[in-house]
């Protein structure tokens, strides 16, 4: 499945940081780790921390599927507004799902400044509408956030004009996000883990899982094959080639990135992420040399599109961006798209499947891909090590909602 088109911005930038062996051998581990993705590399750097041995596995060369198009937004925010996934899961569901999200930027951070990874900054979210109609929908989610701890501000037209140059009616402030860089912190992680006994492979394809009662077996492309005691599939979108059970829908989303500005001034207050009620809705960020970052204009996967679709996004992105800042000239550089999967209730599945014994999965979809790979390596940990997780009720395959 092609995972991107166009130019990532982060490949561009940084290349190829690190390289890793092609299996070449039949081998074994306690536990086996498809996908070397951010998800797969967070999930090796949790085990081998607790002292699992591992082995992780990829078709491609690493960090070359959906990672590489990440555009690294860190934030508690779900695709879901608080308020509305309340009605979809209930209160408790919904409100742990967000305070986990929050939690999990302090823990990336936590492990940025171990591993000594530079590309992670402390960065607030406005999340606003530009319809006079949506007073009552922003009030709602205001209200939620608040309730369930967060610390936010309600922001009117003249407050986000003044303040970010933004052309907007309301907007939600909240101090809480960070922006990262998944490509090359996925690198970092597992040049990591590899130091505590990860054996990492790319270009190594598994085409088929066998599943035991006392493990599984991994049967490679080149005729070689891999043992382990478990499995952690991590593959993202591409889990649609392990298990039938449609639990995700896939989209493409698009970005641009425009020229180097370093010779400007600040673009807005704080470097402040921004993102829209819109569906799809439009995201924004700064990137290194004041780079403007603009991502969306999503639409259903279909194998058949055109490839060269991203360069006509890319221009429509620009429009929206000079309707909301008329007064910031954006040079578009580098266009890009990435696939992205969305469930029914914007939150990921983590956890173990019945068809498929000794299995378990970390599948962060959606625009949290990130801090949910971080909630799904957690609670794995904490099953191969025997130890009970009750968050596993809110994201597992089992759940009602």
């Amino acid at each position: 499945m092609e995972l991107t088109t166009g130019y990532p911005f982060s490949v561009i930038k940084n290349g190829l940081p690190f390289q890793y062996p092609k299996l070449l051998s039949n081998d074994q581990a306690r536990v086996a780790i498809i996908g070397g993705g951010i998800s797969g590399a967070l999930t090796a750097y949790f085990l081998t921390e607790a002292g699992i041995d591992c082995i992780l596995l990829d078709g491609r060369t690493i960090g070359l599927g959906s990672t590489c198009a990440s555009t690294s937004l860190l934030q508690y925010e779900l695709d879901k507004p608080l308020h509305e996934l309340t009605k979809q899961v209930g209160e408790r569901s919904a409100t742990r799902a967000y305070q986990l999200c929050s939690y999990s930027i302090e823990v990336l951070e936590g492990i940025a400044h171990k591993i000594g990874f530079e590309e992670f900054d402390k960065r607030g979210s406005l999340f606003f509408s530009t319809h006079t109609g949506q007073k009552s929908f922003m009030k709602k989610e205001f209200d939620a956030r608040r309730q369930a701890g967060f610390e936010v501000s309600f922001l009117t037209k003249e407050d986000i004009l003044k303040n970010y140059g933004l052309k907007a009616e309301y907007a939600i402030l909240s101090g809480k996000g960070a922006t990262t860089n998944a490509y090359t912190f996925t690198h970092a992680l597992l040049k990591n883990s590899i130091k505590n006994g990860l054996r990492v492979f790319d270009r190594s394809k598994v085409l088929e899982v066998i599943y035991g009662k006392k493990g599984v077996s991994l049967r490679m492309e080149n005729g070689f094959s891999v043992s382990a005691d478990k499995l952690v599939n991590a593959s993202g979108f591409e889990i649609v080639n392990f298990i039938s059970k449609n639990i995700v829908e896939l989209f493409c989303t698009y970005a641009v990135v425009s020229e180097n500005a370093r010779e400007m001034k600040e673009m807005w207050k704080n470097e402040i992420m921004m993102w829209n009620t819109d569906d799809p809705y439009l995201y924004m960020r700064l990137a290194d040399d004041n780079r403007i970052l603009i991502g969306g204009r999503d639409e259903r996967f279909n194998a058949s599109m055109s490839k060269d679709l991203y360069v006509k996004k890319s221009d429509l992105l620009r429009k929206d961006f000079e309707k909301l800042f008329p007064n910031i000239s954006f040079r578009s550089e580098f266009a890009w798209s990435g696939t992205f999967g969305r469930t029914k209730d914007s939150l990921p599945y983590i956890g173990s499947y019945k068809k498929t014994p000794n299995t378990y999965y970390a599948l962060g979809f959606g625009g949290n891909g990130i801090t949910f790979s971080v909630i799904a390596a957690e609670i794995i940990r904490d099953l191969l090590l025997g130890n009970k997780n009750p968050d596993i009720e809110i994201f597992g395959f089992e759940r009602k909602h």
